[in-house]
C-alpha cells in the first residue's frame, strides 16, 4: 500500500489514484481502531459529512459504514454540507469526533478526508500521526476492515441521517447582526464556486430577508472546470458581476466553505489579509478584546492594529489546526490565515467562510460605504501594505535541508531593507526593519513551493518575490532533493 499521509488539514489525493474506496476504508478502520483504543468503555458518536465533489457522498457513506461496523454510532449528513456546519454539529451533538469528506480548495481531480476533533476543529498533528501509524500497524497485522452496510446500519440505529443546517444557522445568527444587513438594503453577490457553501450563505441571508445575486449555486461535481479556491484569478465571474450590477460586496466560499474570498463594489479582490484587518478593526470598535492569532504568512496589519490596543499577537505555522489549539485555550479574539481560513471569539475553532463573509457584510452595512474605502481608512491610520504570493511546482525535496540552506545563506538585506530576524517555524521567513517580510515555505497539501511577500507597495512586493524566487532556486539547485 502506498503510504497515506495527512497534510496540513487531513489526507488529500487524486480520485481513483490514491483516493480510492479501499483506501478510504483503511483510513476509516484506522480511525475507528484508534478511538476504540483510547475510549474503550465509551459509547462513541461520530459526525460524518461531505462536500459536492465527485463521489463525495459515496465516500462519506463508506466512512459511516466502517465506523458502524466497529460499533460506533454515526450521524451522517442527509446531503452535502459546509465543513463549518459539520464541525459545529460535532459540538452541538456532543459527538466524540467527526469526518468530513472534502479536498477543500484543491482542484476537482482531488478528494480528501478531514478528521475533526470533539471540539469542532481539525484534529491535532499528533492525532493525525497516530492515524498514519495505525494504518501501518493494521497493514502489518493484516487487520480486516469491519463494515456494515448503510441499510443495516440504519436498521440497527448505528447510522442516522441528519441536517446540520438549522443549529448552525441559529448559532451564526447569534454572532452576526443579520437584521443590520437586511436594514441596510445593501445588495450582495454570493459565489459558492459550485461548492458546499450552496444553501448556506445564501439561505441564511434569504431567511433574514436579503435576496443576493447568486453565482455557481448549481450542483456540478467537477466544479464546471473551476478551481474552487476563492482567490482573484478564480473569481472573474464574481468580479464581472460586481462591475455590471449595483452590488456593494461580493462573497465567495471555497469547495467546502471553510475559506472566504471577497470583491469590493468595483470588482477588485479583497485579500484575506484585508478581510482579517477589517474584521479585527470592527470587533475592536465593538469593544471586544482578546489575543490575535495568525499564521506566519499573514499580514503585519494585524500586528499594527493589535499594537494600538495593546493586544498580544501569536504567530503559528500555516494550518488552521495550529490556530485551533490556541483558540481552545481561550481569550482569542480572532484567528486567521492568508489562505482565507478564519474564525472569531464565540465560534468553534474552525475556519468558517460562511460566518466571516456574513460578518464582513455586517461591518460594511453598519459602517457604510465600500469595503475598499473602509480598508483605506484603516491603512491611512496604521500604514499601507501590499501583498502577493507565487507558487512553484517542484520535485520532491527534503524540507529540513531547504530550511538549512536558506538560513545558512540568509542575506543581510532584501530590497534595500535590513533583515532583522529569521523565523523558521514553517519554512524560512525574513523579517525586515520596515515591517515588510519574505517567506519561503513548502505547501503542506501539494507538491508546491510557495514564496510570499508583504511590503509597503506593490513594486516592493514584486522585488521581494523575485529575490525570494532566486533564493529558493539557489537552495534547490544545491541538490537538497
Amino acid at each position: 500500500m502506498t503510504p497515506i499521509r495527512f497534510g496540513t488539514d487531513g489526507w488529500r489525493a487524486v480520485i481513483s489514484d490514491e483516493f480510492t474506496f479501499q483506501n478510504v476504508r483503511l483510513v476509516s478502520q484506522a480511525i475507528a481502531d484508534l478511538f476504540r483504543r483510547d475510549h474503550p468503555d465509551q459509547d462513541l458518536l461520530f459526525v460524518v459529512g461531505y462536500d459536492t465533489r465527485f463521489l463525495s457522498d459515496r465516500y462519506a457513506q463508506t466512512v459511516a459504514e466502517v465506523l458502524a461496523g466497529n460499533g460506533i454510532r454515526v450521524l451522517l449528513t442527509q446531503s452535502f454540507a459546509a465543513t463549518p456546519a459539520v464541525s459545529y454539529a460535532i459540538v452541538h451533538h456532543r459527538a466524540t469526533a467527526g469526518v468530513m469528506i472534502t479536498a477543500s480548495h484543491n482542484p476537482p481531480r482531488y478528494n480528501g478526508l478531514k478528521l475533526k476533533a470533539g471540539y469542532g476543529g481539525s484534529a491535532s498533528p499528533e492525532l493525525s500521526r497516530q492515524v498514519e501509524a495505525r494504518l501501518v500497524a493494521n497493514e502489518q497485522a493484516r487487520r480486516p476492515v469491519q463494515q456494515l452496510s448503510l441499510e443495516e446500519g440504519l436498521r440497527r440505529g448505528l447510522i442516522a441521517r441528519f441536517d446540520p443546517y438549522p443549529p448552525y444557522a441559529r448559532h451564526v445568527a447569534q454572532l452576526v447582526d443579520l437584521e443590520a444587513i437586511a436594514r441596510s438594503g445593501m445588495r450582495l453577490a454570493i459565489d459558492a464556486m459550485y461548492g458546499a457553501g450552496i444553501g448556506y450563505t445564501n439561505r441564511i441571508l434569504q431567511e433574514a430577508g436579503v435576496e443576493p445575486i447568486l453565482l455557481h449555486h448549481e450542483l456540478n461535481p467537477g466544479f464546471g472546470g473551476l478551481h474552487p479556491e476563492p482567490i482573484a484569478r478564480h473569481l472573474q465571474d464574481l468580479s464581472e458581476t460586481m462591475r455590471r450590477t449595483d452590488a456593494m460586496l461580493g462573497l465567495a466560499t471555497d469547495g467546502d466553505a471553510d475559506r472566504i474570498g471577497a470583491m469590493d463594489a468595483a470588482g477588485v479582490f479583497l485579500t484575506p489579509h484585508a478581510i482579517l484587518t477589517l474584521a479585527l478593526d470592527y470587533l475592536l470598535q465593538k469593544g471586544l478584546r482578546g489575543k490575535v492569532v495568525k499564521t506566519v504568512s499573514t499580514t503585519q496589519m494585524l500586528n499594527r492594529l493589535a499594537q494600538e490596543h495593546r493586544l498580544e499577537v501569536i504567530e503559528t505555522p500555516v494550518g488552521f489546526n495550529y490556530i485551533s489549539e490556541l483558540m481552545l485555550q481561550g481569550d482569542v479574539l480572532i484567528g486567521g490565515e492568508e489562505s482565507g481560513g478564519m474564525s472569531i471569539q464565540g465560534h468553534i475553532p474552525e475556519g468558517d467562510g460562511v460566518l466571516m463573509g456574513l460578518l464582513l457584510a455586517e461591518l460594511v452595512a453598519k459602517q457604510g460605504g465600500d469595503a475598499r474605502a473602509l480598508m483605506n481608512r484603516i491603512m491611512d491610520r496604521i500604514g499601507h501594505f501590499a501583498y502577493a504570493r507565487h507558487d512553484y511546482a517542484t520535485k520532491p525535496f527534503a524540507k529540513a535541508a531547504l530550511v538549512k540552506a536558506l538560513t545558512d545563506d540568509a542575506p543581510s538585506h532584501l530590497n534595500g531593507a535590513t533583515v532583522v530576524r529569521l523565523e523558521t517555524r514553517d519554512g524560512v521567513k525574513y523579517v525586515l526593519d520596515d515591517d515588510s517580510w519574505l517567506l519561503i515555505r513548502p505547501s503542506g497539501t501539494e507538491p508546491v513551493l510557495r514564496v510570499y511577500a508583504e511590503a509597503r507597495d506593490q513594486d516592493a512586493v514584486q522585488h521581494l518575490l523575485e529575490e525570494g524566487a532566486r533564493l529558493a532556486q539557489t537552495a534547490l539547485a544545491r541538490g537538497i532533493a
